[in-house]
């Protein structure tokens, strides 16, 4: 488990980044960063088999873990104002 979130760990910020870069380039609604983000991660863990030697279904499990942390360090670090259920 501990190489899992190694491997976590690396993918972060390189999901992050490429998830940053094309918000920047490209429109996208913001309802799908999430889901690109996990997806991508999952790709870059899976084809990561040279540089680790974990298995499979244990890389997977690496690239899920990194694409929701990148999602999620990303809306912590975002302002929003007003409320859900509009104002009170």
């Amino acid at each position: 488990m501990l190489n899992v979130l190694l491997l976590a760990t690396i993918l972060l910020p390189i999901v992050t980044s490429i998830v940053e870069l094309a918000k920047r380039t490209v429109n996208i609604k913001k309802n799908l960063i999430p889901m690109i983000a996990v997806v991508l991660s999952i790709l870059i863990a899976t084809v990561a088999y040279p540089f680790t030697d974990l298995n499979l279904v244990m890389r997977l499990w690496a690239g899920l873990f990194a694409g929701l942390a990148s999602t999620g360090l990303f809306e912590i670090t975002k302002y929003r104002e007003g409320f859900t259920k509009g104002d009170k």
